[in-house]
């Protein structure tokens, strides 16, 4: 009975200090109910709305109508008009476009003949889902009014016709593994040394605070460098996956998606108290930055709330980046509104975490 109630006295002891803890009490209700109203909403499987662009040589009634079409399954959605498949070609590279459309100028002709093809569609397959669902309106048989048959599509998969899930996931992982460590070893280290004192200690230097910061986050971006070559060397030799893209190019890149990360990781250490703290603010930012970003399920498959919070996510402009360099070989002049979005971001979280860091000093 005695040890009963001095378990229940430490139980209540712990409980108390929990409460106490407002910002670990308050991620014990708020990560599951913010993650699972997220999640439950923004998860999709069924494609809708993929961005797609429409080169109509034949400009008829019966090339509008197809085109009509297509827009009424909601799968894809025409916000540009291109000049040819040189153009279609150059959006998708862009990642402006998942989906290209070539309606030929006899196409008129060409739906009285079931043996010949009477539109191209080019698809980009670096995402096996968003190809799934384009193969899948490709094959749905639809009839044309203007004939008792269904047109019949060439089906044109651009960066991974083989539909390999590696090709697809490997340079996503990527992100998913600096997103996880750099954001986790900078936040910890930071915090571990106030808990040590150390912090203190260094104060008294003749250190700067931005020195002391600068200090602590370079040795992580060359350990980030060493795991992005870990990936991209076992990618290639295991996965057989592709480097289109300027190698120098995936570097630049990735050497941006680290330093966002740890400048995240100084924003995340003036913020938690403990490292127990850390760990849980990393990876309450880490799960959106997998589900949302476009890494597991289809960027365009979600609502609009979704993808206004995925913009956010430094992890979404990279997914953007590194698929667009290494499986369709863009170079970085093609993807320069991502990249800025990426600058800018580091450039907001460097800020918050100086003017931070530089008040729990005083």
């Amino acid at each position: 009975m005695k040890s009963l109630q001095r378990i229940f006295a430490i139980v209540m002891k712990e409980l108390r200090q929990l409460s106490r803890d407002r910002l670990t009490f308050g991620m014990i209700i708020g990560i599951p109910v913010i993650q699972l109203l997220m999640f439950g909403f923004a998860i999709n499987m069924d494609v809708r709305h993929l961005s797609a662009a429409v080169a109509d040589y034949s400009n008829s009634a019966a090339s509008r109508q197809f085109v009509m079409d297509m827009t009424q399954t909601q799968v894809i959605d025409v916000n540009y008009r291109a000049s040819g498949v040189d153009e279609l070609e150059s959006l998708m590279r862009q990642g402006k476009i998942v989906v290209g459309i070539y309606i030929p100028p006899d196409y008129e002709r060409r739906l009285q003949q079931q043996e010949r093809s009477a539109v191209q569609i080019l698809v980009d397959g670096s995402d096996t889902v968003v190809q799934g669902a384009v193969l899948g309106i490709a094959n749905s048989g639809r009839t044309s009014p203007f004939t008792d048959r269904p047109p019949v599509m060439e089906v044109r998969t651009y960066y991974n016709p083989e539909r390999r899930s590696p090709v697809n996931t490997v340079p996503g992982l990527i992100g998913v593994i600096l997103t996880m460590t750099m954001t986790l070893f900078t936040a910890v280290a930071i915090v571990r040394e106030r808990e040590r004192g150390n912090l203190e200690l260094l104060i008294t230097t003749p250190v700067r605070s931005s020195e002391l910061m600068l200090a602590k986050i370079l040795p992580y971006v060359f350990i980030g460098l060493i795991q992005v070559t870990v990936v991209l060397v076992l990618g290639v030799f295991l996965f057989d996956v592709p480097i289109r893209g300027d190698l120098i190019d995936v570097y630049r890149l990735c050497l941006m998606f680290i330093v966002a990360n740890l400048a995240l990781g100084l924003v995340i250490s003036t913020l938690a108290q403990t490292q127990f703290q850390a760990m849980q603010m990393t990876f309450f930012f880490l799960l959106p930055s997998i589900l949302l970003s476009g890494f597991m399920f289809p960027f365009d498959g979600m609502p609009k709330l979704a993808q206004w919070i995925a913009e956010i996510l430094p992890m979404t402009h990279f997914m953007r980046l590194i698929r667009g360099v290494v499986l369709r070989g863009a170079n970085l002049s093609e993807l320069s509104s991502e990249l800025a979005v990426l600058a800018g971001f580091i450039v907001v979280a460097m800020t918050i975490a100086v003017l931070r860091f530089n008040k729990t000093l005083d």
